[in-house]
């Protein structure tokens, strides 16, 4: 084996750690999304994982219960946004230029 190639092998180590330790640092970060102005809020980790769901009671209408399965859907498309931007901007900060836009699985 050349010294070339047991160096990159290193560097590839190192990076696979990083990239552990920054996966494993933005599962404990939340980010919120909401829809309908704040009347239906969703807290998910940076693994897009959805932790809790608020809803205003003023949005619970018996009546229109469509409108607020679709208040939900939205917060919560809204929240998984908001993760994987969380994600990318973390992700961007460890991956070498040019490597950040790549579909590494369990990543993204």
């Amino acid at each position: 084996m050349s010294k070339g190639f047991g160096n990159m092998m290193k560097q590839a180590q190192k990076l696979q750690k990083q990239m552990m330790e920054v996966q494993e640092e933005i599962g404990n970060k939340t980010v919120e999304g909401s829809s309908g102005g704040g009347m239906v809020k969703v807290i998910a980790n940076g693994h897009q994982e959805i932790l809790e769901v608020k809803i205003d009671p003023e949005v619970v209408d018996p009546d229109d219960i469509e409108l607020l399965e679709d208040l939900i859907v939205a917060a919560v498309s809204n929240a998984r946004e908001r993760a994987k931007e969380l994600m990318e901007s973390e992700m961007s900060k460890v991956l070498p230029m040019g490597l950040g836009n790549l579909n590494i699985p369990g990543i993204g």
